[in-house]
């Protein structure tokens, strides 16, 4: 019989949430009834699980700190999403704080919130990847050594690599591991 060591580093997907996980509505989306899950979504979460990457949710959610939504209303959005996606999201990380209001290391796209999923899941940053819809993504990423795909619509220019979304990101991650 094989031991288990606990210094096995491990692999993981970060994940942003809006424009990534559910459609990006262009204001905050906070009420479950307006958080629609991207198509494929479902799928590509099911793809990385497969090939044994924890997936981990690191959003910012600027409408807390502003006082536009609770903290208790992101959770229900996402149950909405964990629900849809058959609960394989292992954890979700927030930053609530936004730069008119309070300073946060957390926010993206300082890198927080990966350093502390790194830390509590003895990732391997070298063996992880974020996957976002902004510059600001990419830029977190950077800063702990993650690789990082924008999926979605990006201007020219951004000098990340770009999939059309989350199923297609997933597939092509995948295949750099083959």
């Amino acid at each position: 019989m094989e031991k288990q060591t606990a210094d096995k580093k491990r692999k993981a997907i970060f994940l942003d949430r809006d424009g990534v996980l559910n459609v990006e509505r262009g204001d905050y989306t906070w009420r479950p009834e307006d958080f629609e899950v991207c198509p494929g979504v479902p799928q590509a979460l099911s793809l990385l699980k497969a090939q044994e990457y924890l997936l981990i949710v690191v959003t910012n959610q600027a409408g807390i700190t502003k006082g536009l939504y609770s903290k208790a209303d992101v959770l229900a959005c996402h149950e909405k999403l964990q629900a849809s996606c058959g609960y394989l999201i292992d954890d979700l990380y927030m930053a609530p704080g936004h730069p008119s209001v309070s300073e946060s290391l957390s926010r993206k796209p300082d890198s927080l919130m990966l350093e502390r999923a790194i830390a509590k899941y003895n990732l391997d940053p070298a063996a992880c990847w974020l996957v976002g819809d902004q510059p600001r993504d990419v830029q977190a990423a950077g800063k702990c050594g993650v690789k990082a795909v924008l999926v979605g619509p990006h201007p020219v220019g951004t000098h990340a690599l770009q999939k059309a979304d989350l199923y297609e990101a997933a597939q092509w991650i995948i295949a750099q591991n083959k």
